[in-house]
């Protein structure tokens, strides 16, 4: 039997705890609270995260790291992206030497403009054949209500990325592998930035056309980025790009489209902070995102509104015709 671990108690870490569980491996959520862990060990609930979810029962919870991790052949790391540094310079030393890392997060470090899997390479101070990211249309509560959906895992190693693919195959999810670790990373965090500007379009009652071209072209921003930090253009076209992409736009359980939405009713950053009770992943990458692409020259004008409205108080109505009123091109 797999042992394994999950560190962070939100919905997708626990959605995927459950996944493995229930694709036969033993688990171990580590969580930061004790009323959380309590209630996974007691009840098989985590209803903060998973509401009405009842957890497999080779599912446990602790508070302790060590004990979390201990034996674990994966680790899978659900924490916010930004605070990924500093939680993995207390836990470095804890995994198994052989363990393989799987990043379950979304998003570019503030700063360094790194993704998730530098960061986890440099701050655990792990060969980069140990990590493996997963990334793809995978909105946790339809996961954990077991509707048919699928995801990408990719690695350097492709027996590791083989080995996670086994580990979480279930009749409700289809894992596909991919070498490209660069292009599922980049996908996973540009589509939190578009997915911001899909949900104020939303709230300011614009229509379908709208939409489909914010989609569209926020691929083709996100494809642009992607194959000048090295990433295979065509990954873009799948799982872990467009479709992604489309979940996280369409879906009202995304919290980047939520919080989008507010922000287009005239919400400032900080009201729509309070209403939806925390920052979305996008607010923060789309920072990082736009400092990488000047970095290597890439236009972005879609996120680089997003970021205006976010962080500068820009208007979404303003930020609407500045995007309509750029310069005439080829596609």
């Amino acid at each position: 039997m797999t042992r394994a671990a999950v560190l962070g108690s939100g919905a997708w870490g626990t959605a995927f705890a459950k996944v493995l569980a229930e694709a036969g491996a033993d688990v171990r959520i580590w969580a930061r609270r004790a009323a959380v862990v309590d209630a996974i060990n007691n009840d098989g609930v985590n209803e903060g995260s998973l509401p009405g979810v009842k957890l497999h029962r080779r599912i446990s919870a602790t508070g302790d790291l060590d004990e979390a991790v201990r034996d674990a052949e994966m680790v899978a790391i659900a924490v916010p992206s930004q605070t990924l540094r500093g939680n993995l310079a207390e836990w470095a030393g804890a995994f198994h030497r052989d363990a393989t890392l799987i990043s379950l997060m979304k998003g570019i470090e503030l700063g360094t403009t790194k993704r998730m899997s530098e960061v986890m390479v440099e701050t655990a101070r792990v060969d980069p054949a140990r990590v493996v990211v997963v990334s793809g249309p995978n909105l946790a509560p339809e996961i954990a209500a077991e509707q048919p959906a699928a995801t990408v895992v990719a690695g350097l190693d492709q027996g590791r990325a083989q080995a996670v693919q086994q580990a979480i195959a279930l009749p409700y999810l289809r894992p596909y592998t991919s070498e490209d670790v660069v292009g599922c990373e980049m996908g996973g965090a540009v589509k939190n930035v578009i997915a911001l500007a899909y949900g104020m379009a939303n709230a300011m009652g614009m229509g379908d056309n709208t939409k489909a071209s914010l989609i569209t072209r926020g691929l083709a921003e996100t494809a642009r980025l992607g194959v000048a930090v090295g990433a295979d253009p065509m990954t873009f076209a799948g799982l872990a790009g467009l479709g992604d992409l489309v979940a996280t736009c369409s879906s009202p359980l995304s919290r980047n489209r939520t919080f989008g939405e507010h922000l287009g009713r005239g919400e400032s950053l900080e009201q729509a902070q309070t209403a939806t009770r925390q920052t979305a992943e996008g607010v923060k990458s789309c920072l990082a995102i736009r400092d990488l692409a000047r970095a290597h020259g890439v236009e972005m004008p879609i996120t680089e509104q997003v970021e205006r409205v976010c962080h500068e108080g820009v208007d979404p109505r303003v930020a609407v015709k500045l995007l309509m009123g750029r310069e005439m091109k080829p596609e």
